[in-house]
């Protein structure tokens, strides 16, 4: 592979998996709900849930698309229904010394990983990818495309994971708790909303 491959794929990789999206807003949501120990499952399922999926799309599930064209639309209808879903159970979660909270649970490793085929944004950006960086289908593409995914991946998940904490440690209230969740509630669903209306 040559030096501006690298560059380029290494690039996409820090914007795209850097800025918002239901991953990095739900483990911030996460780590101030739940705290940074009981989110790492969470954590280390998006990061190998994502990665898995950006391998199998770009050697087989692009193909696949190409064959049944309406599998997209879809996958879009579901993402619709559970990223909904989701936003209402951030909305209604009120931080780890809410009575109500405190039979809630952070997202398990095996639901994250479940979670990167309904996510919106990782199909965009695992397809996008696919497509521009490994179009010709060639394994050792694939694979190098993976791995620079994984290896930003896992500093900017942390990231949001930190902004999390931090931010719970200047929230001192319930009320402040419930606006920051209903926020980020909010926010969930605009991060996709484009992607779903395409």
């Amino acid at each position: 592979m040559d030096t501006q491959w690298l560059i380029s794929i290494i690039g996409f990789a820090v914007v795209s998996l850097f800025s918002p999206g239901p991953n990095n807003l739900m483990v911030m949501s996460s780590g101030l709900n739940f705290g940074y120990k009981k989110s790492l499952p969470h954590v280390f399922g998006v990061v190998f849930g994502f990665n898995f999926m950006v391998l199998l799309v770009g050697s087989v599930l692009s193909k696949v698309f190409d064959i049944f064209p309406f599998l997209p639309g879809v996958l879009k209808v579901l993402c619709f229904i559970y990223l909904f879903y989701l936003a209402y159970k951030i909305a209604t979660s009120a931080g780890p010394s809410d009575e109500k909270n405190k039979a809630s649970k952070p997202m398990s490793f095996t639901e994250a990983v479940l979670f990167q085929w309904v996510n919106p944004k990782a199909w965009t950006m695992a397809l996008s990818a696919a497509g521009i960086y490994a179009a010709d289908g060639n394994f050792s593409s694939v694979l190098l495309m993976t791995l620079v995914f994984f290896s930003i991946g896992i500093p900017s998940i942390f990231t949001w994971l930190f902004m999390g904490r931090k931010i719970g440690s200047l929230l001192k209230s319930q009320r402040q708790l419930r606006t920051f969740n209903y926020t980020m509630a909010i926010l969930l669903v605009l991060s996709v909303s484009s992607s779903l209306l395409q």
